[in-house]
């Protein structure tokens, strides 16, 4: 097999979590450098890098770039991406500044693969919350159609970044200190706490947050359907690592609960836990550190014809951001495209 010039721009938790997740599914590189803002040495799963400053020539013989792009932060990947895509470079971005470029396609590979045809060189990872929900919901758009989805996610502080992993740690230890917690990442205390604030307010969709608007617009561009009707809220807990989410999905056809866990227990990507009679379903400490979307409480909604209840969890670092980057890398050589 071809091996390839690899690259991550950034070693925050998603980038530290990328060059662990090219070793283990032994993606075929000749070489994996990582570039950051400064130059220095840093040992990440158990390997130490020679971190390069990031430059536009730092990408010259580079095949694949991998943009760690925490959510919400800009920066790399406007000043880096294109320039390195005119060099020849492939780039695969975890941030959310191009995902509704319309030369962009925007993918999760059990999903959409087929979009990485049309590709100019630049594709986006979506985002974290929008990547499991689709996942569990593609094998049931294609069945009977989706109309309007209604979703609650409940996110880990790791979708924040790695400030946000000490901030909860530091909090829990000064309440059990009796100290007074400081909060500094977020408006308020997320230790033993939660509040439905995930971004910022937007004049798009008034009263909605950003990472709510992103749920809705990344899931009709995924899907291929602009009339999905998708609302969202969108919650952080004090969770250190994997998102769920409580999802409320109405097709235009008739889809039984029963119908539907037959579809999710053969889906790529999809693993069903639903034994709610025996207190089995998907929790964080499932996902936290694997691959899958995990699904369970499927339900038949019993307020509204044709809708289902299902809820859904997974790790937001791996199968939200790193693994799904490189998953569209090897669907990318699998396609021919590399």
């Amino acid at each position: 097999m071809k091996k390839h010039g690899v690259a991550v721009v950034g070693i925050g938790a998603v980038g530290t979590e990328m060059l662990k997740v090219l070793h283990e599914r032994e993606f075929p590189a000749k070489s994996v450098r990582v570039f950051a803002r400064t130059a220095r040495q840093e040992e990440i799963g158990g390997r130490t890098y020679d971190v390069e400053a990031t430059t536009h020539e730092a990408f010259e013989g580079v095949d694949i770039a991998l943009f760690a792009g925490t959510e919400g932060a800009k920066g790399a990947s406007q000043q880096f991406g294109w320039p390195a895509v005119a060099r020849g470079c492939v780039v695969i971005d975890n941030g959310d500044d191009f995902r509704m470029d319309p030369r962009v396609p925007l993918v999760v590979p059990e999903v959409n693969a087929e979009a990485l045809r049309s590709h100019q060189g630049f594709i986006s990872n979506p985002n974290c919350s929008t990547v499991q929900m689709v996942v569990a919901l593609a094998p049931l758009h294609r069945a009977a159609r989706i109309r309007r989805i209604v979703v609650s996610s409940y996110q880990a502080v790791s979708g924040t970044g790695r400030g946000a992993i000490e901030e909860l740690q530091a909090q829990v230890t000064a309440l059990q200190e009796g100290r007074e917690p400081k909060a500094e990442v977020y408006p308020h205390r997320i230790a033993f706490n939660c509040f439905p604030h995930i971004g910022r307010q937007t004049d798009e969709m008034p009263g909605y947050y950003t990472e709510e608007v992103k749920m809705r617009r990344e899931t009709r561009k995924i899907l291929g359907d602009p009339e999905i009707a998708v609302s969202a809220t969108c919650v952080r807990v004090p969770v250190f690592n994997g998102h769920s989410e409580a999802i409320n999905v109405q097709f235009e056809n008739k889809l039984t609960a029963s119908e539907a866990r037959e579809i999710l227990e053969s889906a790529p990507g999809v693993v069903v836990i639903d034994d709610p009679a025996n207190a089995k379903y998907p929790m964080p400490l499932h996902a936290s550190g694997t691959d899958p979307v995990y699904v369970g409480r499927i339900r038949d909604d019993v307020s509204a014809p044709n809708c289902l209840d299902l809820w859904c969890v997974s790790d937001n670092i791996r199968k939200g951001a790193a693994t799904n980057a490189v998953q569209i890398a090897e669907k990318m050589i699998e396609m021919g495209l590399l």
